[in-house]
């Protein structure tokens, strides 16, 4: 083997072993209310794990409109470990203040100038960066999302199941998180 030929191998190897930053875009027509509607969407045979997180981010808006469909969608992503007291808790004090605009903030789109109001069809970009696998051996992945209102990507954490390949949802909470405020509820805007 030549020198370049060795050399050209050896950047390819370096290359294979970077894990780059990737965007995977799910668009959904309609915001489905119910459990029956989410398991209906080819992301609900839970294949996919960006596709799990994009589920993540449709049954949390349904939180404001119907807290018990919610629960029950996001029981259904989180498979084995169904939402702890502690989280329904969370979710709630999240919500109190009127903070329903949070979760429509991961649709394209929606920002603090259109009061967060994202149009149809709606899209989650689920992104990937060099930390995404950090955790790969333990069997979980951390996938990112850019709000609307935020300056940094919010994370959000699955879990693979291997008896079955299915992933689940493990950490979303920071979803939730603090965003600017719509501008129409903004007194300096």
């Amino acid at each position: 083997m030549s020198f370049f030929d060795d050399l050209k191998k050896k950047v390819e190897n370096a290359a294979k072993s970077v894990v780059s930053n990737s965007t995977e875009s799910f668009t959904f027509d309609d915001i489905p209310t119910t459990l029956e509607a989410l398991k209906a969407l080819p992301q609900a045979d839970l294949k996919n794990p960006a596709g799990v997180v994009a589920l993540t981010v449709i049954a949390i808006n349904v939180y404001p409109a119907d807290k018990d469909a919610a629960l029950s969608m996001l029981n259904f992503l989180k498979g084995p470990s169904p939402v702890s007291a502690q989280e329904e808790a969370f979710i709630k004090d999240r919500f109190y203040d009127g903070k329903i605009y949070v979760p429509r903030s991961y649709f394209k789109g929606a920002t603090p100038d259109n009061d967060y109001t994202p149009a149809a069809p709606f899209t989650v970009d689920v992104m990937t960066n060099p930390h995404t696998r950090d955790a790969e051996k333990e069997g979980r992945l951390t996938f990112w999302l850019q709000s609307g209102g935020a300056d940094n990507v919010r994370p959000c954490t699955v879990r693979n199941k291997p008896s079955t390949g299915e992933w689940f949802v493990e950490n979303y909470q920071a979803l939730l998180a603090d965003i600017r405020v719509p501008k129409s509820s903004n007194p300096w805007a």
